[in-house]
């Protein structure tokens, strides 16, 4: 291990507190936080008198990094957005007692988490759902990097991030964010993600057992079942995808994501924040 990696190592090991001055890799800006822009907000749909949604709290120290559920974001592998998720079955408005809303959508929609079923049948029959999955592995230290951004995630750009032994959980931010592809209303199918030799080579040469990305998929289309297969063959990997880490400077953060117990899904929206 050569110094700068035995320095990023112990960091990640005893500090859950951000290093707000400091690049993980070369290849990382110092752009600020993220916080809700104009540009975000058209994006969106969302007018001058509407609630806006908050990014930062706790004064900037907590950093939400779910994406808001939008009729026009994108569906994975469709043309068509997602539509409306939620629907007002009993409305004040309409002389009920109160207002009572039900929620209709995909497990695998906007920001989300999926478990080992959802590639393997036979650990779909056995009951690995995502009420199964370890919150131990989904809330501790993570690094967030940043992925060159001319290529998909082969086992060539993993080895050249430098990740060493003893780093669990990683958000790897790419091409997806600068693109938005989330605020598309189209699933644009050019979106980068892992090779399946990249997560062949993750699998083999890392500890990481959280794999965060900016898409609906991990995977990239070109290997999209076979990188699944290869992260979630063992069961100790967890995949959560379609992250909003547009403005989050790279580095050390406490990540806490919880996603709903649904006994019997492969799949589920998740809620992951980062605090600095």
């Amino acid at each position: 291990m050569v110094p700068s990696q035995a320095i990023l190592f112990f960091l990640f090991l005893y500090s859950f507190t951000a290093i707000a001055t400091q690049s993980a890799h070369p290849a990382f800006d110092d752009s600020p936080f993220c916080t809700v822009t104009e540009n975000a907000e058209e994006l969106a749909g969302v007018s001058s008198t509407a609630p806006v949604e908050i990014e930062e709290h706790g004064n900037g120290r907590i950093i939400d990094i779910t994406h808001a559920y939008r009729p026009d974001m994108p569906k994975f592998m469709s043309v068509d957005s997602l539509g409306k998720v939620v629907f007002l079955r009993e409305s004040l408005a309409n002389g009920s007692l109160a207002n009572f809303s039900e929620l209709k959508i995909g497990m695998h929609s906007g920001t989300h988490v999926d478990a080992p079923g959802h590639v393997f049948q036979e650990y779909y029959e056995a009951g690995f759902d995502v009420n199964t999955l370890d919150l131990d592995v989904l809330n501790g230290p993570a690094l967030l990097v940043d992925v060159p951004r001319d290529k998909n995630i082969t086992a060539e750009v993993m080895e050249s991030l430098h990740i060493p032994r003893g780093v669990r959980r990683v958000l790897f931010r790419t091409l997806n964010t600068d693109r938005k592809l989330m605020w598309k209303k189209e699933c644009d199918m050019s979106y980068v993600g892992f090779m399946k030799d990249g997560a062949q080579w993750l699998v083999d040469n890392t500890d990481i057992k959280l794999v965060g990305l900016d898409f609906l998929s991990v995977a990239a289309f070109d290997d999209l079942v076979p990188a699944h297969l290869v992260f979630l063959k063992s069961r100790d990997i967890i995949l959560v995808e379609a992250l909003k880490l547009d403005g989050v400077k790279p580095g050390i953060y406490s990540l806490h994501c919880l996603p709903l117990r649904l006994v019997g899904a492969e799949g589920s929206p998740i809620r992951c924040i980062l605090i600095k």
